[in-house]
């Protein structure tokens, strides 16, 4: 069946101003690495300044032996060669304004017998040595500390992300099952699992070039500015104030559409994600409809829709590169242009433009930032939204912990509604559990009963009256001691993919191998696990999807027995079973059933004949109440309840 993306109930738009903080928050205990890899990105970003300031040098030195070469044409007056060398060096020296270091590094050079220049300022070989050896153990040092900066930085970023991805499944497994109930499990696993992916995909980006692209942009303005003070060209840093502006506005623009396609494309995400859950989990009614074809065509057609969202969202990433670039050529371009007519010398041109080309790339790779953080707040929005809802069942200051359980429970006056209902599941319910007594519950299909069981565990809280255990109200419980007080085995076995012994110590992960063992032969397990050449080490599969039914319910009562629970809650534990693994399961019951206070659910009236109370319920309110024998006398509603299964 075709799916289509469902906006969850808590979901909302959060801001940058919003975000910021929170994710800081994962990243603070990891920020002394951080703070290295920024340390890393300055230092790549400052080794631009020596280059920088040799380069009005070197084309004034240029220029100079251009001068030099100059030839003298027939019939004109020949310079005094004198004259002509003194205006030449007046020339050089005002335009080679060499930094301050190189005078440091000559002069430490000549103590050790070496000389950077002869006499005439030609290159001698110590010079060669300075330009093909520490120039490229510079750039080597460089490379070295952006891979620091950018291993530093991710280093941190996953950290913080696997910190996000379990705080996300602690937050989820806390909320009550009202919660669960009105959520996309499918949508739910995307947001857990995808989403933080996402999101460390794209800040391990951001960080990256956020701790070299800004400083390397920083740099090169601020020699600009500083040169062209030095030189009297400070009305040249106009490039700077009208460039700017051009290069940031198209990547705003951009980015407000990019954002909008790029919180579709992760909705769509989730809408593949949950049809994936959906059709693996309902693998066999999928197989036993023959609806492999339409289930295949349904995918497609899901995957069809976000490939165009992940189409027009490329399409708009992709215009801001060009974008910058092509106003990066027309600035260069009209810069040109205006010194070409102002007649501005190509010496005092080259050292402002070359910074000004160098920044080109990191300008590009922020504008490339601006695709993926729209992406990212999108991944947030949804992210935080998730832990941000809070259904929670409410937990007292001081809670009252369950050590032993020695009187009775009651259920006094007790309604209960869900959330997505338009009336009632349960009903003004009272009735008393008296330790030691087994308490059943029989009805139609929707008339309360499994949800009194649940509200009995405590996976749901009444909106009126109040259930207590030994006079104390479930609420004001510690609630971790309620669920070791009270055990459980429902109509569908809860299999995790995991070992037979994995399964069967789940309530219990401190069980010894004997332990397992001794639990698996009350339950009339232990043949059949054994029958299997890998015994208790078999991997139950998905759901327990290489056991039969009879067999996991089975494991589910090994599982209780080792848990060794002092209330005892059956939900319709046979009902789906044949008559002779009924046998052996309700076996199994039977003894687990011995010296504890049973809360039971019951489908097939025979187990139940020998309760000491039984509640029939319908439509959320309980009708009769008795013995076996009372109730079927009564001649009402259990009654009819064992005449159609031929009870008496």
């Amino acid at each position: 069946m075709a799916k289509e993306y469902r906006a969850e109930f808590f979901d909302r738009e959060y801001t940058i101003r919003e975000v910021a903080p929170r994710v800081w928050r994962y990243m603070r205990p990891y920020a002394w690495r951080l703070a290295l890899g920024l340390f890393c990105g300055l230092v790549v970003a400052g080794v631009l300044v020596p280059f920088y300031q040799t380069i009005q040098p070197a084309v004034a030195a240029a220029g100079g032996e251009e001068v030099a070469r100059v030839s003298v044409e027939p019939g004109a007056t020949a310079p005094a060669p004198k004259e002509s060398k003194n205006k030449l060096d007046k020339k050089i020296a005002k335009a080679a304004r060499l930094p301050s270091w190189y005078k440091d590094v000559e002069k430490f050079a000549a103590k050790l017998g070496f000389r950077f220049t002869d006499d005439e300022g030609h290159m001698k070989g110590p010079m060669l040595f300075l330009v093909l050896i520490v120039v490229p153990a510079i750039m080597f040092l460089r490379l070295m500390l952006g891979y620091l900066n950018r291993y530093c930085l991710q280093w941190g970023a996953q950290k913080a992300i696997a910190d996000l991805r379990c705080d996300m499944l602690r937050h989820v497994q806390n909320q009550s099952m009202q919660f669960f109930g009105r959520v996309d499990v499918g949508q739910l696993m995307m947001r857990i699992n995808g989403d933080p992916g996402t999101l460390g995909l794209v800040m391990t980006t951001i960080l990256s070039e956020l701790a070299i692209a800004p400083f390397e942009i920083a740099v090169s303005i601020g020699f600009v500015v500083h040169f062209a003070i030095a030189n009297d060209m400070l009305y040249m840093t106009g490039i700077l104030a009208v460039g700017l502006p051009l290069f940031v506005g198209p990547i705003v623009l951009l980015g407000r559409k990019l954002r909008k396609w790029a919180k579709r494309s992760l909705q769509q995400g989730t809408v593949i994600g949950s049809k994936l859950h959906e059709v693996v989990t309902c693998i066999k009614q999928v197989k036993a409809c023959g609806n492999e074809e339409y289930e295949d065509d349904a995918f497609r057609s899901v995957y069809r829709k976000q490939m165009k969202i992940i189409l027009r969202a490329l399409r708009v990433g992709l215009m801001v590169g060009p974008t910058v670039e092509a106003v990066g050529l027309l600035i260069v371009g009209g810069f040109i242009i205006w010194c070409f007519l102002f007649s501005v010398p190509l010496s005092r041109i080259l050292p402002m433009l070359a910074p000004l080309m160098i920044i080109y790339n990191p300008i590009k790779e922020l504008s490339k930032l601006q695709v993926q953080m729209q992406q990212s707040m999108a991944a947030m929005s949804r992210i935080f939204s998730t832990l941000d809802v809070h259904m929670e069942l409410p937990q007292p200051e001081n809670p009252v912990k369950l050590d032993d359980f020695t009187d009775a429970i009651r259920f006094e006056n007790v309604s209960f509604r869900y959330d997505t209902a338009d009336k009632d599941a349960v009903k003004n319910a009272s009735f008393e559990i008296r330790k030691g007594q087994k308490v059943a519950v029989v009805g139609m299909t929707g008339s309360g009963k499994s949800t009194l069981s649940a509200l009995l565990a405590r996976f749901y809280d009444p909106y009126a009256g109040r259930i207590a255990i030994d006079g104390v109200d479930l609420k004001e419980l510690d609630i971790h001691s309620l669920r070791l007080r009270v055990g459980s085995v429902l109509q569908e076995a809860q299999i995790f993919n995991d070992t037979i012994a994995a399964n069967i110590a789940y309530g219990n992960p401190g069980a010894t191998e004997a332990d397992i063992v001794r639990a698996a032969k009350l339950a009339n397990a232990h043949d059949f696990i054994m029958a299997h050449p890998d015994g208790y080490q078999r991997i139950a599969g998905e759901k327990g999807s290489s056991l039969s039914g009879g067999e996991r319910q089975r494991i589910a009562i090994a599982r209780a027995v080792l848990k060794d629970p002092q209330v005892l809650i059956l939900d319709e534990a046979t009902s789906a079973l044949d008559n002779k693994t009924e046998r052996v399961v309700q076996d199994a019951l039977d003894r687990l059933q011995k010296d504890r206070t049973v809360f039971a659910i019951a489908h097939r009236l025979s187990t139940i004949r020998n309760s000491d109370l039984i509640l029939v319920m319908r439509e959320g309110e309980i009708v009769e109440r008795g013995r076996h024998d009372e109730l079927y006398a009564l001649g009402g509603v259990y009654r009819q309840l064992c005449d159609m299964q031929g009870e008496k």
